[in-house]
């Protein structure tokens, strides 16, 4: 379902789905319980999730992936609304890693010493 606004993405509209579940009765939504039990549970969804993307990319199974994919994008932007992350910080960071190579990327962040 579109909304008629190109430069809306779907996943702009799922946020705000999830969003707007704050606060509602967890009886009555999904999202809404996720989001009352707090940041650790969307956490641990997000988890289990991933690990189930990587099961199905593993096998090769497209549609499989594709709908775990699509389930661990859900669980994420619950995630991000439990931690109270605005999914634009998300997009302003992909932005800035933009045209950079994934290797100078890595390299260029700071990684805590081993060595006390």
């Amino acid at each position: 379902m579109t909304t008629g606004n190109p430069t809306e993405h779907i996943l702009d509209r799922l946020a705000e789905t999830v969003a707007a579940r704050r606060g509602s009765d967890p009886s009555s939504s999904y999202t809404a319980k996720l989001l009352a039990a707090g940041p650790v549970k969307a956490a641990q969804k997000v988890g289990e999730e991933a690990v189930e993307t990587v099961i199905e990319a593993a096998r090769g199974n497209l549609d499989g992936l594709a709908s775990e994919s699509a389930d661990l994008l859900y669980h994420l932007t619950v995630l991000w609304a439990a931690a109270g992350l605005d999914p634009a910080r998300v997009w302003a960071e992909l932005e800035r890693r933009e045209g950079t190579s994934g290797l100078a990327e890595k390299a260029s962040r700071t990684t805590p010493s081993k060595e006390g």
